[in-house]
């Protein structure tokens, strides 16, 4: 056996929460239970009794904390160098390691025992398959990271890989109940039902053995929402929260950023195949923006733009086209570059030139595409003065060798 000491420490603690549970129950408490129909074709109905343990121990869960077994079974756990990342996604403001410990892994034990059990009526064997369970994910070669959370706003004919880890996918019935029963409250209004409602995206990532920080999972998902808005110009959105799993057990639930958890205007659209290549080569490519400010504040201005009306959107647009391609020579010099860029002939880049001078989300959502896909924005800008003087070819869009390809 893995640990024995804290195997009979944790079995101390479970056998002390079920003797005070028991108590309860002897003294009048009401355990709830959920009584469940299970139907099958052509097969006689089969009615479950579920005594509803999670909540019976949640509401109870803190008066517990002060028992001695309790702060044994905290200290022990809080020598394991594993148990750092259970207690890492509880922690909150106050960085209560031992509180943390108690809520993310003692009290998730404690639960799957008793709903082994069905209630609290004690059973060796339901207690080691907890333990079984928790001491693969504490001891094993390393960790299973995931978080998924509802995405609106686009549909899905199949699994979408968006790279590292990160994909859309339609949801699966039941899924997150099933990990997360409060769930339901959370989720957007009308999930699951309409059409531009049924997708999830999910990050899943594998952590080496001794990892006590999990993937800034909120972070990532905005970068991939972002991609998304940009390579669709889609009304996507995430969230509000995202739900994650350690080992396949809940982990925790966080919010998504807001500008990501936002839906701006617009039609839903379906994310297919092609576009998701566009949205898979840009969202790597957002990081760039944390080393050139002038690109990020482009960004930053053209989704905050989505959600605006005038005067405040051309106000933003036009401040996000000088970030763009600027380069401290203003909006003007950003027009013609990027004319010059999206123009294929002389009459195109005029045309441009003047659209150009009261840009619209989706004239500056192409040129931040082009400017993501080539990587270097100073050195693009350089390039397009360069052909603007005719000293050399107009660089070719992104886009287009990718349609070429296509």
């Amino acid at each position: 056996m893995r640990a024995p000491h804290l195997h009979d420490t944790l079995r101390r603690f479970c056998l002390g929460a079920f003797a005070v549970f028991t108590a309860e129950l002897e003294s009048g408490a009401d355990l709830p239970f959920a009584f469940e129909e299970h139907g099958s074709y052509d097969r006689p109905t089969l009615y479950e009794y579920r005594p509803l343990v999670r909540g019976f121990v949640e509401a109870r869960a803190d008066r517990l904390y002060e028992r001695q077994d309790v702060k044994d079974a905290v200290a022990d756990l809080l020598r394991e160098p594993a148990a750092r990342i259970y207690a890492h996604a509880h922690e909150g403001p106050s960085r209560d390691e031992a509180k943390a410990v108690y809520r993310s892994v003692l009290v998730p034990l404690l639960i799957g025992t008793a709903e082994s059990c069905g209630g609290f009526d004690w059973d060796d064997s339901a207690f080691d398959r907890a333990w079984e369970q928790l001491a693969e994910s504490l001891f094993g070669d390393g960790h299973s990271y995931g978080a998924v959370a509802p995405l609106v706003g686009v549909s899905v004919g199949t699994t979408i890989d968006l790279g590292d880890g990160i994909r859309v996918r339609a949801a699966a019935a039941g899924e997150l109940s099933a990990l997360w029963p409060e769930s339901a409250g959370l989720l957007p209004r009308g999930f699951g039902r309409e059409p531009d409602r049924l997708c999830v995206i999910e990050l899943e990532r594998p952590l080496e053995k001794g990892a006590d920080e999990a993937p800034d999972a909120p972070a990532e998902l905005a970068d991939a929402v972002t991609a998304i808005r940009l390579a669709t110009s889609a009304p996507v959105a995430a969230g509000p929260v995202l739900f994650e799993r350690l080992d396949w057990r809940p982990y925790g639930i966080r919010p998504v950023l807001p500008i990501a958890a936002t839906a701006p205007p617009g039609e839903p659209t379906r994310l297919d195949p092609f576009r998701a290549t566009v949205v898979a080569d840009l969202r790597p490519r957002l990081g760039i923006a944390d080393d050139d400010a002038r690109l990020g504040d482009a960004l930053d201005r053209w989704e905050l733009a989505l959600f605006q009306s005038e005067p405040f959107r051309s106000e933003q647009l036009r401040c996000a086209l000088d970030s763009a391609l600027g380069e401290g020579d203003g909006a003007w010099a950003a027009s013609i570059r990027a004319a010059a860029l999206l123009g294929a002939t002389p009459q195109e880049r005029a045309d441009l030139l003047d659209r150009f001078r009261e840009p619209t989300e989706e004239l500056l959502r192409r040129l931040l595409v082009e400017v993501l896909l080539h990587g270097d924005r100073r050195r693009l800008v350089r390039e397009l003065d360069e052909t603007l003087l005719a000293l050399r070819a107009r660089p070719t869009p992104v886009a287009e060798l990718l349609t070429r390809a296509s």
